[in-house]
């Protein structure tokens, strides 16, 4: 299956993902927040939000990266696993929580924050914030025009 609409096809459109494309690679590029805990929060987000795409590109970027195979495969359950420092866990449940905004009953809460708080420091969780929002927007996206995962090869994204 095709994806519904190629947003790179009307250049309006195109201008505005391509923002996106460069909000996320300042971020991926340029922040102290280290290249795991990036890798790691934007395949959760994707998991979360039902992205195949986006978890295809996110879990073979994070492997090409040199990220432990188990770990990758973990992410989806990292509550249950003791694969995960605690400040990725910090992280992870940060993402899950600014992931699920519905859900939760009123966010983020104080003691994820808290949590947050004490493994990154004011600017790592500025790049935190930022990168949950714009994957999921990223990723509200790919659902709505149906783009499908399994064909990704890593690079252009990593």
């Amino acid at each position: 299956m095709t994806a519904r609409l190629d947003l790179f096809g009307n250049p309006t459109t195109a201008k505005a993902a391509g923002h996106f494309g460069t909000a996320s690679k300042t971020i991926l590029q340029d922040s102290t927040l280290p290249a795991a805990i990036q890798k790691l929060v934007l395949l959760r987000a994707s998991q979360i939000n039902g992205d195949g795409y986006a978890t295809d590109v996110w879990s073979k970027n994070a492997t090409d990266a040199g990220e432990d195979a188990t770990r990758v495969n973990l992410v989806a359950t990292w509550r249950a696993s003791t694969v995960f420092t605690d400040a990725e866990r910090a992280a992870l449940e940060l993402a899950e929580q600014g992931t699920r905004i519905a859900d939760a009953a009123g966010g983020v809460t104080d003691e994820a924050w808290a949590d947050a708080t004490e493994h990154y420091d004011e600017s790592q969780l500025a790049d935190l914030v930022m990168l949950i929002a714009l994957i999921n927007a990223t990723n509200r996206m790919g659902v709505i025009i149906g783009r499908r995962g399994g064909d990704y090869r890593p690079g252009p994204l990593g």
